[in-house]
């Protein structure tokens, strides 16, 4: 079951498969994303939630393995077309992974790496640039003063934090997180989902997530996954209490996976 697209749709995965060699991982999958919204994945391990994920700004073009049939519209382009330029995918759309993956370089070379790539020169346009990531990130008031810190020195939840903050320095519009609490505690995992929901003012969302409850908490719409095909999606409050298909209910209440 998957929404009809709207006006606020961002991004419209239609018809998408995915095979790493002879083994197909996505099946016919066909899901809207609504801008400004935190859309969740969830389902059990290896059902395709992170494969899915990572299609959505090319990061499985790596694989040389990978073949992918269908279409991903994103701004009413597909980011699949043979004209389409994969930096400029990567610019708009930015990923957060499971593992905070900080640089080993200071704090603000970690965030005004992107910028200089894109030919951001001026110290003072770095230095706003700097101090805006940081505050959107919620990092700003504990690291302000140590940006010339290695950011290796900063605690899990912080690296965590400090990668959103990099993601956000070269202005995307969507921001996709591979299971970013899983290697956190309870604090810093409250801390990365307070922030996503505040992200979702200026941006939008992706989040794969093996926690149900998380799910439940931040997001506005929810996919459910299960052997590399969506069985169901809709507004979260519907498929934690009303879901159509018997097997997300068996999953979201436990008796499996």
């Amino acid at each position: 079951m998957v929404n009809e697209m709207s006006n606020d749709t961002l991004i419209d995965i239609k018809g998408l498969n995915l095979w790493y060699g002879q083994s197909q991982a996505l099946y016919d999958v066909s899901m809207p994303v609504h801008k400004n919204k935190i859309t969740a994945l969830i389902g059990p391990s290896g059902c395709g939630k992170s494969t899915l994920l990572r299609t959505i700004n090319r990061m499985n073009d790596i694989i040389d393995s990978c073949r992918i049939e269908g279409d991903i519209n994103y701004n009413g382009n597909n980011i699949y077309a043979p004209a389409c330029n994969v930096m400029s995918v990567r610019k708009r759309i930015g990923m957060i992974f499971q593992k905070p993956n900080p640089f080993p370089m200071s704090i603000y070379d970690n965030i005004t790496y992107g910028p200089k790539i894109h030919g951001v020169r001026k110290k003072e346009e770095l230095d706003r640039i700097v101090e805006d990531c940081l505050k959107q990130a919620v990092l700003w008031e504990e690291v302000k003063d140590r940006l010339e810190d290695s950011a290796m020195g900063l605690s899990g939840g912080q690296q965590q934090r400090l990668c959103i903050a990099r993601a956000l320095s070269v202005s995307p519009e969507v921001i996709l997180m591979d299971e970013p609490t899983s290697a956190l505690d309870p604090i810093a995992t409250a801390k990365i989902e307070d922030l996503a929901q505040q992200l979702k003012e200026k941006y939008t969302v992706v989040i794969v997530t093996h926690n149900m409850q998380q799910a439940s908490r931040i997001s506005d719409y929810t996919g459910f996954m299960y052997m590399g095909k969506l069985v169901e999606f809709g507004e979260t409050d519907d498929i934690f209490t009303r879901p159509t298909q018997e097997l997300t209910e068996r999953y979201i209440t436990g008796r499996f996976g």
